[in-house]
């Protein structure tokens, strides 16, 4: 490991990550965390579900009722409907799909003879900021980030000498924890923007939001994201793991020397195979009638085939190479090898599998008992009961955002429940929906990194235990915990100077309501 970092930190930050990582890692495995979650679900919706609630959701403009869990007709529904909830687990499929590309170019050794090449021009010092900015930027791929970005800056800081758990670490950071900020416009922004448009029409049925109205925030939140993550991974992070021992199965680790002539040549035919495939990809999406492109035209709408053809693509464009590397250079003889090298992927994955099959059953449990949407809904309405300040009732918007987040991982589904209380009410209070959005996506993104509720943190530990055998939920919670904190507390900060200095939000947006003219 790099030996030039700061000395390990200590004091108060040191004991209080030590002490979350010790409790943390006392807890069940998370598979039985998800076990026992669901049957406490279950308990509470018995338990409220003969409770009358003054609440209305949004969604259907009633009071919100809790649907008990344990009647009959709910638990038959539940086993009639198991094994459909697990295959229709979103991550499950996204990853195991994605692996198997990624797992053709991992063993042919397609990605080891990259990384070699790429180390040798990237700048040590600057890979921290890299790996960042690439995480943040594949958000415009959806799920690319997690499947790919995180467990590729894992290799990375191992080759480079450094913590790979500071790595992995680090893209985790700039994937999930930045999720609200980015260069450049994704699904997240008109998917936001129809439940923004939606609550504002509430007040004023004539008003219309941009799809981009957040999209100079954004990017300047991308600048201030990679700023602050890099500072807090080689600063607080790296050295606190540097007592922390590589103990992974040395088959499955990274051998790291300089790149043989043959991996070269191979390494550049592949590549040029996977150019290839991206420039095809481009020419077939560009016209203006492209079956790539969604009803209205656009190719970044969620609704896009293109978009809906992601996690497919990064199979192709890592299979595809990784097959052409392989039988160029020889690690590949015969198709069974290639085959073989999916199934060492798949075999990696078998952990996961198994944590996603009860995450899969307490997500819908949780879902369908309407608990979920009980908490996001008497948070917004107490947080209004308060009468704040506008700038401490933005603040406090972020916080309880970040806090429903803990529980509620979806972030179309909490604004759809937040979105028609937040925004009414501070439009009433002179904020505008725009202003509104921003802060919830602040909210939204930074207590992701910490919940091991979210569906992609089970796979993060799964990265993380490649190298060290006994990484529990403590150890990823314990590291992730100061970006999380920094980010909730340096980005509400930063949305609060950028307000007063008036930088434009985004396209067509403005801070108060009404606009200025």
């Amino acid at each position: 490991m790099n030996n030039n970092q700061d000395a390990l930190p200590s004091g108060v930050v040191a004991r209080f990550l030590n002490f979350v990582e010790r409790v943390g890692n006392k807890l069940p495995d998370p598979a039985v965390i998800f076990l026992f979650a669901m049957l406490l679900i279950w308990f509470l919706s018995w338990w409220f579900s003969g409770v009358s609630f003054d609440a209305i959701d949004p969604r259907t403009g009633e009071a919100i009722i809790i649907n008990n869990m344990l009647a009959s007709d709910s638990l038959a529904t539940f086993l009639s409907s198991m094994v459909k909830t697990f295959t229709g687990f979103a991550p499950l499929g996204v990853v195991l799909v994605a692996m198997l590309g990624v797992g053709v170019a991992e063993h042919s050794g397609f990605i080891n003879t990259g990384l070699k090449l790429m180390l040798k021009v990237t700048p040590k010092k600057l890979l921290t900021p890299s790996i960042i900015l690439v995480a943040i930027v594949s958000h415009t791929a959806t799920d690319a980030g997690y499947v790919l970005v995180i467990p590729l800056a894992g290799v990375i800081f191992y080759a480079a000498g450094r913590h790979p758990l500071a790595g992995i670490a680090a893209a985790f950071a700039g994937v999930s924890g930045g999720f609200g900020a980015n260069f450049i416009p994704s699904g997240i922004d008109p998917l936001l923007q129809s439940f923004t448009q939606s609550a504002a029409q509430i007040i004023n049925p004539a008003i219309t939001i941009n799809p981009l109205n957040n999209w100079a925030f954004a990017s300047a939140s991308s600048l201030f994201i990679v700023a602050l993550g890099w500072y807090i991974t080689d600063k607080i992070i790296e050295p606190r793991l540097q007592k922390t021992a590589v103990d992974g199965a040395k088959e499955d680790l990274p051998v790291f020397e300089d790149a043989r002539s043959d991996e070269k040549r191979a390494f550049y035919i592949a590549s040029t195979v996977m150019i290839a495939g991206l420039a095809l990809l481009a020419f077939v999406s560009a016209p203006d009638d492209s079956a790539m492109r969604s009803s209205d035209g656009s190719l970044t709408n969620f609704s896009s085939p293109l978009m809906q053809s992601i996690v497919p693509l990064i199979f192709l464009l890592f299979w595809i190479p990784g097959t052409v590397y392989g039988f160029t250079v020889g690690t590949f003889k015969t198709s069974k090898d290639m085959i073989d090298a999916m199934s060492k992927a798949m075999s990696g994955m078998a952990y996961y599998i198994v944590m996603a099959f009860f995450c899969s059953l307490f997500i819908a449990a949780f879902s369908k008992s309407n608990l979920g949407a009980l908490l996001a809904i008497e948070g917004a309405q107490l947080l209004k009961a308060m009468e704040l300040p506008s700038a401490v009732t933005v603040v406090g918007i972020i916080f309880l955002t970040g806090f429903v987040n803990l529980f509620v991982g979806s972030s179309s589904a909490k604004w759809a429940l937040l979105g028609p209380i937040f925004v009414p009410m501070l439009m009433q209070l002179g904020i505008s929906p725009d202003l509104t959005q921003a802060a919830y996506r602040v909210g939204d993104s930074s207590s992701n990194i910490i919940t091991p509720l979210m569906p992609y943190f089970p796979l993060v530990v799964v990265y993380c235990q490649k190298y060290v055998k006994g990484t529990g939920i403590g150890t990823l919670i314990a590291i992730m915990l100061p970006y999380s904190i920094a980010f909730m507390i340096g980005w509400s900060i930063f949305l609060l100077g950028y307000w007063a200095l008036g930088i434009p939000l985004g396209l067509d947006a403005s801070y108060i309501y009404p606009a200025l003219p």
